[in-house]
């Protein structure tokens, strides 16, 4: 696969990677300080959602790919391997609090008695990995528009 094309995939599945994550940012003032049923009810506009965990997943790839491909260019190189590593964090940051609070859940189809923390936990680590999201895609474009021609 020619770096030309890596590059290309690395920056769009970043880009569609900050989507999801982008728009639980901007939802969060509205949702955190709904009722426990109106939360329950929001909350299902997100079934299905997991399988967007493939973008995600798909970007860690390509942004490691493309971190390989420069390593012989150091600037271009490090904003690769930024990128990459911010995909390492933004999966850290998801096993850690959102798929718990997920599991704790169901999904968000059941509601325990600690439900409150648990959308805190939700809703926070969505927003702290939308910025980890932003750094990445800053860093992927930056690592494209640094690359040296051959």
């Amino acid at each position: 696969m020619s770096l030309r094309v890596i590059q290309f995939l690395a920056v769009v599945f970043t880009a569609l990677a900050l989507v999801p994550a982008g728009a639980h940012l901007f939802e969060l003032p509205n949702k955190i300080d709904l009722s426990r049923d109106v939360y329950q009810t929001v909350q299902g506009v997100y079934a299905g959602w997991a399988w967007l965990g493939i973008v995600d997943l798909t970007a860690l790839i390509m942004n490691a790919v493309l971190a390989i491909k420069l390593r012989q260019q150091r600037l271009a190189f490090s904003f690769a391997v930024t990128a990459a590593l911010c995909f390492v964090v933004f999966f850290a940051i998801f096993f850690t609090w959102t798929f718990p609070a997920n599991q704790a859940t169901a999904n968000w189809t059941a509601m325990p008695d600690n439900w409150s923390g648990l959308r805190r936990e939700w809703e926070y680590s969505h927003a702290v990995n939308a910025v980890v999201m932003l750094v990445a895609l800053c860093s992927v474009t930056l690592a494209v528009i640094t690359t040296r021609p051959d």
